[in-house]
């Protein structure tokens, strides 16, 4: 290809990592990001349902939002400023999203308080038992239990405190796609604007920008397909989620002083076609 034989080798290699560790970095989130959903939502159909939709909503954001900002600003180092955020956000995950996600779980719980309390309490049971002429020559401590018989010392039956919470169907399907739009939808969506990003820095001619875009949104795929499967099969097996976000995290950051490498090193006054 003409175009790419006419720019700097560095600065096409620059970009073509950009773009492959983009992809990367968004499938990890998505396959680790299911898994670390779990402990909240079950390991359900609509657990993985609603992150793969959550992530292809922000990639369709993404590639929206980041193809308008880079006719706009033209620049690499533009983006550097989306990423930063978008990698310290990855990097507090582990601190920051249990409370929140505790919130969205416990909202049923405190919803179904008020009906609990409603409830008649033990006392008030034996209250009213005692008022019935069949049980009222018993002992009120009798029929509380505050006796000194030996049977009394024996412990009491285990409460199932694990008894599921009685959930609408509605919010156990929509539940899991809150969690994830609030864990995972913004540094998808950043990540996603680097392909627009790249086809609009490596178009010098509109007679290209078919074959530049074609090449783009390939090695953004195969960066992806290589986020599955490392993720499945190597980073899960060999780190904690904590350490994965991290990684991730740094990744992302990484990511971000490369684009402000490329506009140091490789300097190019785009003009618009």
């Amino acid at each position: 290809m003409d175009e790419a034989n006419t720019a700097p080798r560095g600065r096409t290699l620059a970009l073509g990592a950009l773009i492959l560790l983009g992809g990367f970095a968004v499938m990890v989130l998505e396959i680790v990001g299911a898994r670390y959903l779990q402990p909240w939502f079950g390991g359900a159909f609509y657990v993985w349902t609603s992150q793969i939709g959550m992530v292809m909503l922000a990639l369709a954001l993404g590639y929206g939002v980041g193809g308008h900002l880079a006719d706009r600003f033209k620049k690499a180092r533009f983006l550097s400023l989306l990423l930063a955020p978008a990698g310290i956000f990855i990097l507090l995950i582990p601190q920051m999203a249990p409370g929140v996600l505790d919130g969205i779980v416990d909202r049923h719980e405190k919803a179904a308080a008020p009906k609990a309390a409603r409830a008649e309490s033990p006392t008030t049971a034996i209250t009213a038992i005692t008022e019935t002429n069949l049980l009222a020559e018993l002992p009120k401590d009798f029929l509380e239990g505050n006796t000194n018989n030996a049977a009394n010392s024996l412990p009491a039956p285990p409460v199932d405190d694990a008894a599921p919470l009685e959930i609408p169907a509605v919010w156990r399907k929509l539940d899991p796609a809150i969690g994830s739009a609030v864990v995972f939808l913004f540094p998808c969506f950043v990540l996603a604007m680097i392909s627009p990003f790249m086809v609009r820095l490596a178009s010098r001619q509109v007679a290209h920008v078919g074959t530049v875009s074609g090449l783009v949104y390939a090695a953004s795929t195969v960066g992806s397909i290589a986020g599955v499967f490392i993720s499945a099969y190597v980073l899960i097996d060999l780190f904690t989620t904590t350490q994965i976000f991290q990684l991730t995290g740094a990744l992302t950051l990484g990511l971000g002083g490369l684009c402000c490498l490329i506009d140091w090193q490789w300097p190019e006054d785009l003009q618009d076609a």
